[in-house]
């Protein structure tokens, strides 16, 4: 598997609340995990680097040769379980950190098969030739009113309340994990990223970028983003054959 990622503070935060990390494991397996911490700078920072680590260690730990999808499925829900519950306590041990939370995706990809887990608005997309697909689904407000008719996707894009998630890792005691399986071709790239690339990057932008060296990917698309505005955090992993 190749591995590719780039991260930046963008043009207008303060710090890089957006946390990242990527491995391999027996078999030829790749993992990728990346969250977006919120709740002001120093909350935010640590919810998203107390979840990378958490759920990095299961996944390097956890992980057996030969999984087959159930066992990765409970392997990427427990380990984000288990990161809900160290940032929470975090959280509930110290009031300056109250509310502090994160989004998270994370992906498992053996035999030709993408294991993609998230909580949050940060997205998991599939790059197959020349079509982009989305496989995550938002937990935001904004996405919400577009699935119930309110607003178009179009209003979405320019709606004030876009940032506004309706899940988060590490705000409650539990949290509830969306988890998909795609197949994945030798040709194809699977891109996690954050709010601040999904954002600021189009689709047809992102289907565009990948034409060139695979491993300068990920640099592109953040340096796209950054030239459309960076108005925020902005993260790119890659993963493909």
């Amino acid at each position: 598997m190749k591995i590719a990622a780039k991260t930046d503070i963008g043009r207008v935060r303060d710090s890089n609340q957006d946390a990242y990390a990527t491995g391999e494991l027996p078999e030829g397996v790749a993992w990728a995990v990346v969250c977006d911490g919120m709740g002001g700078v120093a909350g935010g920072n640590i919810a998203a680097t107390t979840a990378v680590k958490v759920i990095s260690e299961r996944f390097t730990t956890a992980y057996r040769a030969s999984m087959h999808g159930r066992s990765i499925k409970n392997l990427l829900v427990s380990a984000i379980n288990a990161a809900n519950v160290s940032v929470y306590d975090i959280a509930q041990a110290n009031p300056a950190f109250s509310g502090m939370g994160t989004t998270v995706v994370c992906a498992i990809v053996t035999d030709h098969v993408a294991y993609i887990a998230h909580v949050g608005d940060s997205r998991a997309y599939m790059l197959s030739g020349d079509a982009l697909l989305q496989l995550t689904r938002d937990h935001s407000m904004v996405q919400d009113m577009v699935e119930t008719g309110k607003i178009t996707q179009l209003e979405a894009k320019l709606h004030p309340q876009k940032n506004i998630i309706t899940r988060a890792l590490g705000v409650r005691a539990e949290v509830r994990v969306d988890f998909f399986e795609q197949p994945m071709q030798n040709e194809d790239i699977l891109l996690l990223c954050t709010d601040g690339l999904s954002n600021y990057v189009e689709s047809d932008e992102i289907c565009a970028l990948s034409n060139g060296t695979y491993y300068e990917f990920a640099e592109r698309l953040v340096s796209r983003a950054l030239q459309n505005g960076g108005g925020d955090n902005v993260t790119a992993v890659t993963l493909a054959y």
